[in-house]
């Protein structure tokens, strides 16, 4: 009875010394040795509820009541924390990848990234409570951004929002690699495809970023809350695009047909019925309808039988996102070929601020009346594009919407209507 008293005491102090170490190994992909006895099984049971986030240490407190750090970043499991404050102790264990012992100043003053394990016994504050049981110090460091997703792109995203940790704004462009993790708030994998502008993230990337504007980077590990993006009423035809011109109660909008159908070019009625929210479905004024603003508008499937069509405003969404705009005129130039076009924007002498327009199978063109969509040297347009553009002389960016300046600047013909057609 005895020994086996023994055996229960010692199989306890082994799996309690062995938390921080297993912890460790299970983070660092280590794949860990075979079961050898019960014993064995026991520390791997406690080892799975050991708690853990992957951070920068954003505070540091030394003083009477003892040693704290704040670790910012995410939680290695859905439920651990994105944010902690813990103490270390005596025992705390400090270490790099190889277990070697690292000093807390160093990483510090370094801004090493850690991974940080507590006891599972932490506070319900605001940031939470605990105490380290180990801190291990990764190779590299990183940042992170929470914000807005305004641009999905074939290959990553563009995120407007504020940086984690310098609390400052941050506009960046993050591609997707291989490598990415992309899950949702509950931990669970989401797909690239499904990520929606207007969705709210917390995106890692880094150390490395592109000088351009706006910076680009590769990211690591974002967190998308794939239930914010906004879908009004997806059974309702309508246009994602933007106000090309605003005149009293009509507004122009040009842009992309949603996929339950609508124009890319059309009139809509603006009135006192026209529900007018931002992205979190927040009333707006019709104050907040401005020329160039970026919104989608719904509509209902029948409009009046002309070119460009009309219809009734039901619902318009004003998203956040914006789209630089150039007017100038389509020219002739050696560094225009299929698929590139030269822009002399503000039709002058000038060449310092033209630019070069990627034309691909998604940029909406909308030619004047009786011509086709071909952008021939000569033709004055009014053009929307990516907030991406080369530092290059001149710039070169992907266009989104490209419409005929003569359009822009009449106002539209009133025409007595009969017919009414259902939206594509």
């Amino acid at each position: 009875m005895k020994k086996m008293n023994k055996a229960i005491a010692a199989a306890s102090l082994l799996a309690m010394a062995a938390i921080p170490t297993a912890a460790f190994a299970q983070n660092l992909n280590v794949t860990p040795l075979p079961a050898a006895s019960s014993d064995t099984a026991l520390v791997q049971d406690q080892v799975k509820v050991v708690p853990g986030t992957l951070g920068l240490i954003t505070d540091f407190v030394n003083d009477q009541s003892g040693k704290f750090i704040t670790v910012t970043g995410r939680g290695l499991a859905p439920a651990d924390q994105s944010e902690i404050i813990l103490s270390i102790t005596k025992d705390t264990k400090i270490v790099d990848a190889k277990g070697n012992k690292v000093a807390l100043q160093t990483i510090i003053d370094e801004k090493k990234a850690v991974k940080a394990f507590y006891g599972p016994n932490i506070t319900k504050s605001l940031p939470a409570r605990g105490t380290a049981l180990t801190l291990v110090v990764q190779d590299t460091s990183f940042t992170a951004v929470d914000g807005t997703v305004s641009e999905v792109r074939d290959n990553g995203i563009f995120v407007k929002g504020t940086n984690v940790y310098s609390g400052f704004e941050d506009s960046i462009v993050l591609h997707f690699a291989d490598t990415t993790k992309l899950v949702d708030r509950n931990g669970q994998s989401v797909a690239a495809a499904d990520i929606q502008t207007g969705a709210t993230v917390r995106a890692f990337y880094g150390p490395a970023v592109m000088m351009s504007f706006p910076a680009q980077a590769t990211a690591s590990y974002v967190i998308v809350d794939t239930e914010n993006a906004v879908a009004p009423n997806e059974e309702a035809p309508g246009t994602n695009g933007v106000i090309a011109k605003l005149s009293d109660n009509l507004i122009t909008v040009i842009g992309n047909p949603l996929e339950q159908g609508g124009m890319n070019y059309i009139h809509l009625t603006v009135d006192d019925k026209t529900e007018i929210v931002d992205e979190s479905g927040a009333a707006l004024t019709k104050d907040a309808l401005k020329s160039d603003a970026r919104i989608k508008a719904y509509y209902p499937e029948m409009m009046t039988m002309i070119y460009p069509p009309r219809s009734h405003a039901d619902k318009i969404v004003v998203l956040k996102e914006e789209l630089p705009k150039i007017e100038g005129t389509v020219q002739a130039s050696d560094l225009a070929s299929d698929g590139k076009v030269y822009i002399n924007v503000g039709s002058d002498a000038s060449t310092d601020n033209d630019v070069i327009l990627n034309i691909s199978d998604e940029t909406v063109i909308i030619p004047s009346l009786g011509q086709d969509t071909a952008l021939q040297p000569g033709m004055k347009i009014v053009a929307y594009h990516s907030p991406i553009m080369t530092r290059s002389l001149p710039g070169m960016t992907h266009a989104e919407f490209i419409i005929a300046s003569d359009i822009v600047a009449d106002d539209p013909t009133p025409v007595t209507i009969e017919k009414v057609q259902p939206a594509l």
